[in-house]
């Protein structure tokens, strides 16, 4: 079982994978509206940002409330545990 102590790092990693899709779905839309571009690449990086904009508003909330939900459960059934000895 994970420790209380590792938490940070965990934290961290969500954080920096959040700060990456945040900042790659914008240099996306960024680079897709500028000139000199063509319809076929345009296309693509509309694909990928409408692939990658699920990750970032569905998936990455729902990761982030099962591992708190699961340190929440950790935390309590050592706290039960503890008492009985």
């Amino acid at each position: 079982m994970a420790d209380v102590g590792e938490l940070y790092n965990f934290v961290l990693l969500i954080v920096l994978v959040g700060m990456l899709l945040g900042v790659g779905i914008v240099v996306l839309d960024n680079f897709s509206s500028s000139t000199g571009v063509t319809a076929t690449a345009s296309t693509a990086i509309n694909n990928t940002r409408d692939a990658l904009t699920p990750i970032a508003s569905t998936w990455l909330p729902l990761i982030v409330t099962v591992a708190v939900l699961a340190i929440i459960l950790t935390l309590v059934i050592r706290s039960f545990g503890a008492q009985r000895r």
